[in-house]
């Protein structure tokens, strides 16, 4: 399985497995994500090498004490454990979706792929995706962008290497002016064209109508737009500040990309 559709590469990736059964599924996970790391327990040790040979990593004592260092050192996390007892492990771990890494739950059966910690930016819904073509199981996506594909503010050309240029607030506000259908102004100035069938591990029907393409920031009034997102190598002209406060999002293609 092509790793590319990953914000990281697969040695950022943690497999963790506290039963036999769900050691054996961890082994096709490892299979198809070469890099990535299996968690297990020290009396499954002699299972555990067996599915990784080599990236088989055994802890003594319990599970939840293996939270901290894990989140510390993986950007990816999936978990072959109930959703519930997940739940409790990582719940005094959070601290915000910007830095929390990505954890993906799996069930023992292979069948569901499940997102649950920062879906997005953490990367746990393409993980999900990976998961989908390594051992079968079905995504099960509740981000309201994903669920209906439509655009993702935090992610727009992200796979292209775009930074974006914006507060929390303004990326909640652009978000849910989005999802919500009003209408939003995505302003591009620069940068590849070609990103929309790519966009957040691939989108296959059209742009969502309430987005108005336009290609240049001062064709835009921004009193008619709930959210102007600006693709752009420029600065903000003169008034544009104001104009846009609160409701713009600026993403900065690389300059080679122009």
């Amino acid at each position: 399985m092509s790793p590319h559709h990953l914000p990281f590469p697969n040695d950022g990736i943690a497999v963790v497995s506290i039963t036999r059964h769900g050691i054996a599924l961890a082994g096709r996970v490892l299979a198809a994500l070469p890099g990535a790391t299996l968690f297990a327990p020290e009396k499954f040790r002699a299972e555990a090498e067996a599915a990784a040979p080599g990236a088989a990593a055994c802890f003594s004592g319990k599970a939840g004490d293996q939270i901290p260092g894990l989140f510390a050192a993986f950007e990816g996390i999936v978990a072959i454990v109930s959703l519930g007892a997940v739940v409790r492990l990582i719940a005094p771990h959070l601290k915000n979706k910007e830095t929390d890494p990505g954890v993906v739950v799996l069930d023992e059966a292979g069948r569901w792929a499940i997102p649950l910690l920062s879906g997005h930016l953490g990367g746990a819904n393409a993980i999900a995706a990976a998961l989908q073509q390594a051992v079968g199981a079905t995504p099960v996506l509740t981000t309201a962008s994903d669920a209906r594909e439509t655009l993702a503010v935090d992610l727009l050309g992200r796979e292209l290497g775009w930074r974006f240029d914006a507060s929390h607030d303004e990326i909640v506000r652009a978000s849910a002016a989005v999802v919500n259908d009003e209408p939003v102004a995505l302003v591009q100035e620069a940068g590849s064209t070609d990103w929309w069938a790519r966009h957040a591990n691939g989108r296959s029907g059209p742009l969502p109508a309430n987005l108005q393409r336009f290609e240049r920031l001062e064709d835009v009034d921004p009193a008619r737009f709930g959210a102007v997102l600006w693709i752009s190598h420029r600065a903000l002209p003169a008034g544009w500040a104001e104009r846009l406060a609160g409701r713009r999002v600026i993403y900065r293609p690389p300059q080679e990309a122009a």
